[in-house]
């Protein structure tokens, strides 16, 4: 059984623990906060998420796991995410509002700052990078559902192929 994104609320929730935790679970001895990566290309109003799921999924990040973030970069975002960001921010930590970075792949200094924190040479092309990167859909870690709903990885982590330089 594969755990996938999904559209409902609850899903959504669980499916972004899953991701951190494995993320977690993913890092090397030693290291200790995860950089994010989060493709906007192509996203619309149509994938847009209730205003309750992000509150709920922005509350998970910044409560339960506030150190773990070192940054995220939101790549190629909408210019309408971009203004919705502006009037949200206020309700944000100020520390989690340092970690955010818009970088589009047109912007030299987005993607200079993106360069700061990853590798260009492990960054897949399609993100400013010089590594061609083959992804397969159906590279995905298996879980076992146990008691309480607990998420229970069935193999070994493996290390991301994108590798974040020590800071």
């Amino acid at each position: 059984m594969f755990l996938r994104n999904t559209t409902s609320h609850d899903g959504q929730i669980r499916f972004l623990v899953y991701v951190l935790e494995n993320a977690i679970l993913s890092l090397h001895e030693g290291q200790e906060k995860i950089v994010w990566l989060i493709d906007f290309t192509g996203w619309t109003m149509a994938h847009a998420t209730p205003i309750k799921t992000a509150r709920e999924c922005t509350s998970i990040l910044q409560n339960y796991y506030p150190k773990r973030l070192a940054t995220a970069f939101l790549f190629n975002p909408p210019k309408v995410f971009e203004t919705f960001y502006k009037a949200v921010k206020y309700f944000l930590d100020p520390r989690s509002i340092e970690k955010l970075n818009f970088v589009y792949l047109k912007d030299e200094e987005g993607v200079k700052v993106l360069y700061k924190c990853t590798d260009p040479e492990v960054l897949p092309v399609e993100f400013g990078g010089r590594k061609n990167v083959v992804f397969w859909a159906d590279d995905a870690k298996p879980v076992n559902h146990v008691a309480r709903g607990t998420l229970v990885a069935d193999i070994t982590p493996q290390s991301s192929l994108i590798v974040a330089k020590a800071s």
